[in-house]
């Protein structure tokens, strides 16, 4: 069975009937290798052809489907078609010519990628390595109505499918058989994963995957540094990814996914996508201000911050009590959560209306409590529909011990059938990964949940390789931070800027005389232990972010660094909500991580004996 992008349920709606067909009988009679796309753009331009049909030792195949009937067409040249229509005669495209120069567009821009071409001397030296070609679907035409006109002069017939070849009973080698025809030129190829991946990186820039951590969908003819133009595991959406970002049609869902699987750049994917469709604003919200600021960047970098609002949880609600005039709580200890209660009281009274947004999304919904989940599925205008939570109980770390077991129905969220599990993890190395699931994996066991529970997915690396994490113990905190000043020193002088790195801690002591350590080597650091230095971040500025292991959520660096792991778990919190604390924190490294302690406790112990299971 073929895979379709976007699914049939996802892109049946918006099909003509032949087009619909014919991508039932590509998922039915082609094999599991087959990738198919319907109706995605191609290249930077855009340009849209039906299908296009991928096979590993196939090649590459364009399709275009018509449902004309025989009866209408008046006349055809190798150009175009004539067509008797109720509204008059018609001149559309010959569905032949426009998928060659389809084809030619395709091939124009892989074979500018010297891992896609022949290098071997001959006719088919920096030609592309693998064969393709292009033809037409006449949906309701049959081959033998064909044969007793001149259709076949301008429209060959190895290269068309007709109605009676595409039945459900179809022979699947015979159906198979009509598309291979379609191919001039053939010869055994057999294409990798990371040639099938560049092939996607080119032809699909809207999942293409930038380093920069400021850009969560890169944008068609942006330039590119030499980096950016060799996609790797991190540079393109894995398939499911793919699958699943175009695949958010109508309704709630749901996107359970471990650290680094990429939930916030479908996230973002749907926000470019939605954008322009929308007569109401979209709201995307998260719970830490870091988060926001990471988030808030990517949308004006993508010129989308007239349609997309991104707002912590309690700052909006601030706002809306604020723009609706309802009073503010009194600062003090209880005021965040008296302004929640005070939102909800408004929006029951109807002073604060509902249905305010034309889509909400929620980045890291396990912090958010159900009650909010239920305000913010509110907001949601019903004449869109349009709900995305992104959701990974392992990295729920905001009282979770305290929070009630709920299901998402019993907060308006209604997601039977559309809910997803991601588990491969692209962010972090192998060996990142690897330690940090072994120090914690006993407080995240795996748990099954129904459709509308919360699971808890065990995370899959996806084989990036790396340094093994490093953990130093010293005589004191002091040493501790001049150590990591010295190892992040060393590391800027090998070519990483400072804005890829981060100082992660657990107690603000921690965090205040490391950063002293590192001003002192002459290092810039942002500060974000207080409100004002998260307010303040820059995601793009080239400074070292020093801030808490709860601010890091949501964010992702190449080069981290946690200092003070001996004092973990901090004062009389619970060790395992502690143990995740410190998972989230070393998966935020996607190359490097460094660890300091200054004596031997039972996670300092925990974590050596990872990194030896690592090593081994």
């Amino acid at each position: 069975m073929a895979t379709l992008i976007p699914s049939l349920g996802t892109s049946g709606k918006r099909m003509t009937g032949g087009e619909r067909r014919l991508a039932q009988r590509l998922i039915d009679k082609l094999e599991d290798d087959y990738l198919c796309w319907y109706d995605v753009p191609i290249g930077p331009k855009g340009s849209h052809p039906d299908f296009v049909v991928l096979n590993p030792r196939r090649g590459l195949l364009i399709l275009e489907v018509k449902d004309w009937r025989l009866d209408t067409i008046q006349s055809a040249d190798r150009a175009s078609v004539t067509l008797l229509t109720n509204a008059g005669l018609r001149i559309d495209d010959n569905p032949l010519e426009q998928a060659r120069q389809f084809a030619h567009l395709i091939v124009g821009l892989l074979e500018r990628d010297p891992q896609l071409t022949v290098h071997e001397e001959g006719r088919y030296q920096n030609r592309l390595c693998f064969p393709w070609g292009y033809g037409a679907v006449l949906a309701n035409i049959t081959r033998k109505a064909i044969e007793g006109t001149d259709l076949g002069e301008v429209i060959h017939p190895d290269r068309v499918i007709c109605q009676d070849e595409m039945f459900e009973w179809a022979d699947p080698e015979q159906f198979q058989q009509r598309l291979w025809n379609m191919f001039t030129v053939g010869f055994k190829t057999l294409l990798s994963l990371p040639q099938i991946d560049r092939i996607r990186w080119h032809l699909f820039p809207e999942i293409r995957i930038r380093s920069d951590q400021l850009v969560l969908i890169d944008s068609p003819g942006t330039p590119q540094s030499v980096a950016d133009t060799v996609p790797d595991l991190l540079k393109v959406m894995d398939l499911q990814q793919e699958q699943l970002a175009r695949n958010l049609g109508e309704g709630h869902r749901i996107i359970h996914g471990v650290a680094g699987s990429g939930k916030t750049l479908i996230l973002g994917y749907r926000c470019e996508r939605l954008a322009p469709l929308m007569q109401k604003p979209i709201l995307v919200l998260c719970y830490n201000r870091a988060l926001a600021a990471k988030l808030w960047s990517a949308i004006k970098l993508k010129n989308l911050e007239q349609k997309v609002r991104v707002r912590t949880f309690h700052s909006w609600c601030l706002d809306q009590l604020r723009l609706y005039n309802v009073p503010v709580p009194p600062s003090g200890p209880e005021f965040y959560d008296a302004t929640i209660e005070s939102v909800i009281a408004a929006v029951e009274r109807g002073q604060i209306p509902r249905a305010q947004y034309g889509a909400v999304m929620v980045d890291e919904g396990h912090d958010f409590k159900p009650e909010w989940l239920k305000i913010v599925t509110q907001m949601v205008d019903p004449s869109t529909n349009s709900l995305l939570v992104l959701y990974d109980d392992a990295q729920s770390i905001y009282d979770a011990n305290r929070r009630p077991k709920f299901s998402f129905s019993s907060v308006g969220i209604q997601a039977q059938g559309r809910t997803t599990i991601l588990r491969l993890n692209y962010r972090n190395t192998s060996e990142v990964l690897s330690v940090a699931y072994e120090f914690a994996k006993d407080f995240l066991t795996p748990a099954e949940a129904e459709e509308d529970g919360v699971p808890l997915v065990a995370p899959q690396s996806a084989g990036r390789r790396g340094p093994v994490p490093v953990l130093n113990q010293l005589a004191s905190l002091e040493q501790e931070g001049d150590f990591i000043a010295k190892e992040l020193t060393a590391i800027n002088k090998k070519g990483w800027p400072w804005r890829e790195m981060a100082v992660l801690f657990r107690a603000g002591f921690i965090g205040e005389r490391t950063m002293q350590r590192l001003k002192a080597a002459g290092i810039p650091v942002h500060w974000m232990g207080d409100a004002e230095g998260k307010r303040a971040y820059v995601p793009s500025a080239d400074s070292v972010k020093v801030m808490t292991m709860h601010s890091s959520k949501g964010l992702e660096f190449p080069v981290v660094a946690i200092s003070g792991l001996d004092r973990m778990p901090f004062g009389d919190q619970h060790p395992g909500e502690e143990a995740k604390l410190l998972y989230v924190a070393m998966t935020r490294a996607m190359e490097m991580l460094l660890m300091t302690c200054s004596r031997e406790t039972e996670f300092v112990k925990r974590i050596k004996e990872a990194r030896s299971r690592a090593v081994a």
